[in-house]
């Protein structure tokens, strides 16, 4: 039988504390917990007490998610939030030691990710309906995402009180709830003023009015439904390439580096808290210019 998480004191403690002394979201306390849930089932099974669990039973814990091909990835992710934990329940005094301490993660190489090109989103673009509410709003989406940069769940939480088109911004409610200003462009702009016409015409659901990206039922518009959207579209053109919302993110960021954006704006666009987290646009920069070389060298 499973541990209930939400009927644990210490737990919900915990989820407090990533909410306001970490200023963590929704999604990423979300991921915590289910990570969290992984080691409970573990500990029951085990037999094994919260406050009794020890390294050797965190190394068992991980062993078993090996065998079962859990990815390496996803494993130091785990490790990750197995430390937060720990670190949380000494700090809290719940334990005096902390066994996830030595615990050491997997050593995972660079992973760079899926980006598509100008003539990809072009063409995945190109293959909606803009004659219809759906793919009006549909467009407006995808050109937003891409133009702008933005996280899906920026996206989705966009407001009408946050956009200042004459000025050629909106503000973006980030990780943390950490507002940042980005530039849009003027074709985004226009595709969104086009979505107007027919939002104007939905009846809005209470608590949505201010929201930009609605269903036809008046709601905001959820994650699962522009991931829908956007794997159909690509599915339509061809594309062969693993394709999310996130991946118009991970384009919008390279494109401007190939096209020398200075590394620092582009950090300050993304919403990046850290230069390392923006550095790794730089190895696919330096793919693109390998590509270019080995493509067009004489030599070659």
């Amino acid at each position: 039988m499973k541990i209930e998480m939400d009927r644990d004191p210490k737990v919900e403690k915990y989820k407090r504390y990533l909410l306001l002394e970490r200023g963590l979201s929704a999604n990423s306390i979300d991921a915590y917990m289910t990570d969290l849930q992984k080691l409970l089932d573990f500990m029951e099974n085990k037999g094994i007490d919260m406050k009794s669990v020890q390294t050797v039973h965190l190394e068992e814990f991980l062993s078993e998610l090996h065998d079962k091909d859990i990815s390496p990835r996803s494993i130091a992710r785990i490790i990750s939030g197995l430390k937060s934990f720990f670190r949380f329940l000494v700090l809290d005094k719940i334990r005096p030691d902390d066994p996830a301490e030595l615990v050491e993660a997997p050593k995972i190489g660079l992973k760079l990710p899926v980006v598509l090109s100008v003539e990809e989103i072009d063409s995945l673009l190109a293959v909606i309906d803009v004659s219809t509410a759906e793919g009006t709003r549909n467009y407006a989406i995808i050109e937003t995402l891409y133009s702008c940069g933005l996280r899906i769940s920026e996206l989705t939480n966009l407001r009408f009180s946050n956009l200042f088109f004459k000025e050629g911004f909106i503000r973006v409610e980030g990780k943390g709830s950490k507002q940042r200003l980005v530039p849009i462009s003027d074709v985004a702009i226009r595709k969104i003023k086009d979505w107007l016409y027919y939002r104007n015409q939905i009846p809005i659901r209470k608590g949505n009015e201010d929201i930009l990206f609605v269903s036809s039922r008046g709601k905001a518009i959820s994650r699962v439904t522009v991931f829908y959207y956007i794997k159909r579209y690509a599915e339509e053109v061809g594309l062969q390439k693993k394709i999310s919302p996130h991946v118009f993110r991970h384009s919008f960021a390279t494109h401007l580096l190939e096209r020398g954006a200075n590394i620092r704006v582009i950090q300050e666009m993304l919403g990046h808290e850290k230069i390392t987290t923006t550095e790794i646009y730089t190895h696919i920069d330096r793919n693109f210019l390998r590509q270019e070389i080995i493509e067009h060298h004489p030599r070659s």
